[in-house]
């Protein structure tokens, strides 16, 4: 068991990593609209490269953000008959959502992802508007490494819910046992 708890212990840890530098891609974000705003309004100027840059930061906070949310169990569920079930039956509903539908979803996306990534670089793509954000291709190298964020917290998630199942609960922060 001591293999398997660093293992989720690992997996936790780069998600939750992640997650804050997330949370300050989200913050540098607000900051951009905001010069946008003033740009805008108070100097009658804006320019592509900003406005681009506003979606491409909010694309880098979704996608890093989305293996942390998985983590803090934040995802959109509706709770109205699994919050008064057994801890057991909870990982049981978590372990088959996890296995037929988050993992194939996300290697699926990982799979035509890492394509659409890969042409991107090969032209060197960048933006189509004159004075545009270059290299587009960095923005959708996010998108492979966001869903192998989630996949992974997914196999976490997973393997959570199978201790729960065999009776080993996994807590945040207990003891490794060797």
């Amino acid at each position: 068991m001591g293999i398997l708890t660093r293992f989720i212990r690992g997996i936790d840890t780069v998600n939750r990593w992640v997650g804050h530098m997330a949370g300050w891609v989200s913050l540098a974000m607000v900051l951009v609209v905001v010069a946008d705003v003033v740009m805008r309004y108070a100097f009658d100027t804006s320019f592509v490269f900003v406005q681009e840059l506003e979606w491409h930061l909010f694309g880098v906070m979704f996608l890093l953000g989305a293996g942390y949310t998985l983590l803090q169990d934040s995802h959109v569920r509706v709770d109205v008959l699994y919050q008064r079930f057994s801890p057991k039956t909870q990982a049981w509903i978590n372990l088959i959502g996890v296995l037929l539908f988050l993992l194939p979803g996300c290697l699926m996306v990982l799979d035509t992802s890492w394509a659409f990534f890969s042409h991107s670089l090969a032209m060197n793509e960048g933006s189509p508007d004159p004075g545009g954000i270059p290299a587009r291709y960095i923005l959708k190298s996010f998108i492979p490494l966001g869903f192998a964020l989630l996949t992974l917290q997914g196999v976490s998630m997973g393997l959570k819910s199978l201790l729960e199942i065999c009776g080993r609960p996994y807590t945040e922060g207990q003891e490794v046992a060797s």
